[in-house]
């Protein structure tokens, strides 16, 4: 078999795929985007706009010797894919890395780094004069998202709102506890156990007055709002199934060494994977690992043997800005929960810029 490895999706996962086996193979990665995306920085982005040009690592910039098509697949089978523009692009061996999509400005609504930043620049300028900050979505997202808001606007006055009747129900009673405790000395109000009976009368992200009720008939009057729910896994060109068939949520049946099911030279990561996980950056690069060393073994002409398996229990790194926030990592005997110098130290400081940077060769 010959060495030419298509990448479908520059995200976390397959830009770290493309990386690792450009000195080694014909790479092609394609995606619609000019640049690696470190979405892990688009909230604090949004508040701090100046710190935004961190998050863009152009693909001609670090993918040495592969090519970098920018276009949308929108048919794969087992020999290649089908670009939008109706391109033919052939593969020895395909890795779908093309992930999930999610509201902005938790990820950015534009497919070039120029267009990203303005959308940013100008959220700023709606955000800066709004005093009243609604956010749907108590989640991770909305939370930090809160965080963000306040290290730069302590006098802003922020609510979360979301159905759910209590805080990341998944983790420890005692991270649980920590975060509600860091929630009200930001002052940051939280309406959990009900929706909004309508949804807000503005476009999210723009500046202008009004008021919404919640199912239990309670007021809340904003400037402005954001959305923090709604991830969505991006595998419509897959609908034909000639490649796969997909699960109820759209994702794709994987084996422990993360091929497709019954290829084995087509290969998933990410959240497009059915890996019964959290949908996070992390887990999508330890993916990429495994793939990346399944292919290289086969162009050596060896067996694949690096597997992936899920933790028995979820981890999380969730700052509250730069120097709070709370996290659950492995431990020796099992989940630990971290305190919030940990979170800074490993997220929440640099929300991973210096890593990428040094993967990357520099940022936009």
């Amino acid at each position: 078999m010959s060495r030419k490895v298509v990448v479908v999706g520059g995200g976390y996962g397959g830009a770290a795929v493309a990386k690792a086996l450009d000195a080694e193979a014909e790479v092609v990665l394609i995606d619609p985007r000019d640049a690696f995306v470190n979405s892990a920085g688009s909230l604090r982005a949004l508040a701090q706009p100046d710190w935004a040009g961190a998050m863009f690592f152009p693909y001609d910039q670090w993918l040495k010797r592969g090519t970098v098509v920018r276009d949308r697949v929108v048919a794969a089978d087992p020999e290649g894919v089908t670009l939008a523009s109706g391109q033919r692009v052939e593969a020895d061996y395909l890795v779908l890395a093309t992930g999930s999509s999610y509201s902005y400005p938790a990820k950015p609504a534009s497919d070039s780094t120029e267009a990203a930043l303005e959308d940013l620049r100008e959220t700023h300028k709606e955000l800066a004069g709004a005093e009243r900050v609604l956010i749907l979505g108590a989640g991770p997202v909305g939370i930090e998202l809160a965080g963000e808001i306040k290290e730069v606007w302590p006098h802003k006055h922020v609510t979360l709102v979301d159905p759910a009747p209590s805080l990341l129900a998944a983790f420890p009673e005692e991270m649980r506890q920590d975060l509600r405790r860091q929630l009200d000395e930001q002052g940051i109000e939280l309406r959990l156990g009900h929706g909004l009976a309508t949804p807000p009368p503005i476009p999210a992200g723009r500046a202008g007055g009004f008021t919404v009720t919640t199912t239990a008939g309670e007021e809340i009057a904003a400037d402005i709002w954001f959305q923090a729910y709604g991830v969505r896994t991006n595998s419509d060109y897959l609908a034909d199934g000639r490649l796969t068939t997909r699960t109820p949520l759209g994702q794709v049946p994987v084996t422990e060494t993360l091929n497709v099911a019954g290829h084995d030279h087509v290969y998933a990561v990410g959240d497009l994977t059915d890996v019964p996980e959290a949908k996070m950056a992390g887990y999508a690069m330890q993916h990429a690992e495994v793939v990346a060393a399944n292919i290289l073994a086969q162009l050596r002409g060896e067996r694949p043997a690096a597997t992936y398996r899920p933790l028995p229990y979820p981890m999380i790194l969730l700052p509250l800005g730069p120097r709070g926030g709370v996290g659950q990592l492995p431990g020796p005997d099992g989940p630990s929960v971290v305190p919030a110098e940990t979170v800074s130290a490993y997220k929440g400081a640099d929300l991973f810029t210096g890593r990428f940077t040094q993967e990357y060769g520099g940022a936009a």
